[in-house]
């Protein structure tokens, strides 16, 4: 197995302390976002035998199994990080697999440039996603009921909100919901910062229920999505619990560290909370918009301590071990490619000690077994 050396992404939302903290050293000062783990080409791992993109290019069905070669051509499918959010991300979503796949294609006909700001299909892959909280975790995940929505709104008590408050008593709900979203996205900009502006202050003064939306529209003032976030539901994961984030689901992260495993894809359309490119139409032909629980994940334990974070998804696999001292050790062998990360303790990954923060990438069929004392997540592939 081979020891990962990953980048750490330095975007503006991060935490200045939380990656460095996880890792024992000290705070640069600059904003620490996200550690990747894997072999994206934007950022990846490297190792003793290269980066891993040049190790699984050399020998895909030697590194990945041929059952994962079959099943996601000569590839990673799947893309691990440590995500540390300092303030909140851009609200989002993500397309499904022939969404991305017309998107690319039409762009690519179009000859936009992949690096061009108003680009919004950067591969023909999705991004299906799951976010496990290491710390307590805010997020954005999914429609509220749009009546609960009207409520929080009407709350507030400004005027100019009366209009969306009463179209989402409208009915049918995905028809309410998709109305207000675009009258939010298409108002004119002027009054949609003087809305926001009187949103943030009655939010600040109220507190409770309105203070995630206090802490938004201070990191974006004006932005209109600090409205649009109202419409989604508000979740706080406790360590260990996790969501899942499928194709066309509104989401953002606000706080906390997680660790993230997602599809290897950069495609993201984007609803607010950014100064980036926000293309209304696309947008609003992505988004699901049904109301419903946000369904926070906890772990399935098996007999042999696998911890396993159930998704719909064969790209990528999530579970954790949390090793007792003095325990057994475990065998991990697969028959499909693994990174495995430590996130607590100390683990010995064959022949590798890791710390917090450490982890190694084990080609398929690889002996990997694990002991120690201190938690390890494992991310696979299902074939």
């Amino acid at each position: 197995m081979d020891r990962l050396d990953n980048t750490i992404r330095p975007y503006a939302w991060g935490s200045t302390t939380a990656i460095p903290h996880l890792l024992g050293v000290e705070p640069t000062g600059e904003p620490q976002a996200e550690m990747w783990m894997g072999a994206h080409p934007g950022a990846p791992s490297r190792t003793e035998r290269g980066t891993l993109v040049e190790v699984v290019d050399a020998d895909p069905e030697k590194e990945l199994g041929p059952a994962a070669v079959a099943k996601f051509g000569p590839r990673l499918p799947f893309l691990l990080k440590i995500l540390a959010a300092g303030a909140p991300l851009s609200l989002q979503v993500h397309p499904n697999l022939a969404q991305a796949k017309e998107g690319y294609e039409d762009e690519e006909r179009r000859n936009i440039p992949v690096d061009a700001p108003h680009r919004n299909y950067k591969d023909a892959n999705h991004k299906p996603e799951l976010i496990c909280a290491l710390t307590e975790f805010d997020g954005l995940c999914g429609f509220r009921d749009p009546l609960q929505a009207a409520d929080l709104l009407d709350g507030l008590g400004v005027d100019s909100l009366k209009p969306y408050v009463d179209l989402l008593h409208a009915h049918p709900e995905d028809a309410a919901l998709r109305e207000v979203l675009t009258a939010i996205l298409t108002a004119d900009p002027e009054e949609m910062h003087h809305t926001v502006a009187e949103a943030a202050a009655a939010c600040t003064r109220l507190g409770g229920d309105y203070a995630p939306y206090a802490d938004i529209a201070h990191h974006y003032p004006g932005d209109p999505g600090v409205i649009a976030a109202m419409l989604l539901n508000h979740v706080r994961l406790q360590p260990g619990e996790a969501l899942f984030l499928g194709a066309g689901i509104p989401h953002a992260y606000l706080n906390g560290l997680g660790v993230e495993i997602m599809a290897n894809s950069d495609n993201v359309l984007r609803c607010g909370l950014t100064p980036k490119h926000v293309d209304v139409p696309e947008l609003l032909r992505i988004v699901r918009f049904e109301a419903g629980d946000p369904g926070v994940l906890r772990p399935e334990a098996s007999p042999d301590g696998e911890e396993v974070y159930e998704t719909p998804i064969d790209e990528f696999r999530l579970s954790r071990y949390v090793l007792p001292e003095g325990g057994s050790a475990h065998d991990l062998t697969r028959a499909t490619p693994q990174i495995l990360l430590c996130t607590a303790g100390a683990v010995r990954a064959g022949e590798h000690e890791l710390r917090p923060g450490r982890s190694v990438f084990v080609p398929a069929g690889e002996k990997a077994e694990v002991s120690g004392a201190g938690t390890v997540f494992r991310a696979t592939v299902v074939v």
